[in-house]
């Protein structure tokens, strides 16, 4: 005769993991506290499937970031991991650091479109142009959040706040300037679209080289209204796809289907693949031109171009170009790091 307690046993489902046996649960946060709706939030959860999905321990993940709503949301996800909320615009320069101090951690940085492109820049700039091995999360709504709403530098021309106001300035891109600089895996995103987002997020995942990530967020609060460029209604409206993604991890059957049409296949450091569809018959996505060229043909059509715009797997990242050593930095003893008193008074006797 079955037991009550062997048939409550049999009748509770296995919890569901990932290749490393770890439950998705592992990979959340704190509960959030920004506002009801916020596309932040939606950015946490795909930042949690990704990971989960890709079998990536939580605790081999360092996570930084600024100051700003977005900076908050490092908190709402991958809680084992190691985290730092760093000063205003200075993210890129602490994450550069536990980078070179251990670079066998998976580095994620979260910022904002006014921490990164106003206060920031100087810092944005030599992280892209360094081809840092790290995943750079831009959640981009056009407008500083806590503190009421103002344009942010990357706020379109002609778009409007709720109180009227309408933006005089040219926007930054910072997708083009990334690509620009030298970052080696560069894509626009909405946080409305779980589908691309997701993908592209595994894809940055597989990438060694900078990952920059601009994923368009509304926000709810005060740039979600009749008149702003950064609304839920607008980029569904504008936004235009450069074409279909796929992705195949390397711990999947690399056997693919290919769908009708042009299809572009790239190779990820680790294996991987990252499958980029229907693109239009003369872009090529590890092109510097091709990806700049669309970037200003979409701006011209007040489109919001979004997917994968540049990749190239191939270059160098930061730590090859400094020849480092296999070890974290970190581990090192002082006999490794610090030249011997013979090899000072070496450089001293040339100088004499």
């Amino acid at each position: 005769m079955t037991t009550l307690v062997e048939s409550e046993v049999r009748a509770t489902p296995k919890a569901k993991v990932n290749r490393l046996g770890l439950e998705q649960s592992v990979y959340r946060g704190g509960k959030t506290t920004l506002c009801a709706g916020c596309g932040h939030n939606s950015i946490s959860e795909r930042i949690i499937d990704a990971f989960y999905e890709m079998g990536v321990d939580p605790y081999n993940v360092a996570k930084f970031s600024g100051i700003g709503c977005s900076s908050k949301s490092p908190a709402y996800f991958l809680e084992p991991s190691h985290g730092f909320n760093s000063v205003h615009g200075r993210m890129p320069a602490v994450a550069t650091g536990a980078a070179l101090g251990n670079h066998k951690l998976m580095i994620l940085g979260v910022s904002g479109d006014g921490d990164t492109a106003s206060i920031g820049m100087g810092q944005f700039v030599h992280l892209m142009r360094r081809n840092l091995p790290m995943i750079y999360v831009i959640e981009d709504n056009g407008v500083y959040g806590l503190t009421k709403g103002q344009f942010s530098a990357t706020a379109d021309f002609g778009s409007k706040l709720k109180t009227g106001v309408v933006n005089n300035l040219p926007a930054i891109d910072t997708c083009a300037m990334a690509i620009d600089l030298g970052a080696t895996f560069v894509a626009r995103a909405f946080s409305g679209d779980k589908k691309q987002l997701s993908t592209i997020l595994k894809a940055a995942i597989a990438h060694r080289g900078m990952a920059l990530l601009d994923v368009i967020s509304p926000c709810v609060t005060f740039n979600d209204h009749e008149g702003s460029t950064k609304s839920y209604d607008y980029i569904k409206d504008h936004e235009e796809k450069l074409g279909d993604l796929g992705f195949v991890p390397f711990f999947d059957d690399i056997v693919v289907e290919y769908p009708e049409g042009t299809t572009k296949e790239v190779e990820m450091h680790d294996g991987s693949r990252l499958l980029l569809s229907k693109l239009p018959a003369d872009y090529n996505p590890s092109r510097k031109f091709d990806a700049l060229r669309l970037l200003s043909e979409s701006r011209e059509k007040d489109e919001v171009l979004t997917g994968v715009l540049y990749v190239n797997p191939a270059a160098p990242d930061f730590m090859q170009l400094l020849n480092l050593v296999d070890e974290p930095l970190a581990t090192l003893p002082q006999s490794r790091v610090r030249p011997s008193r013979a090899a000072f008074e070496e450089i001293m006797e040339e100088w004499r």
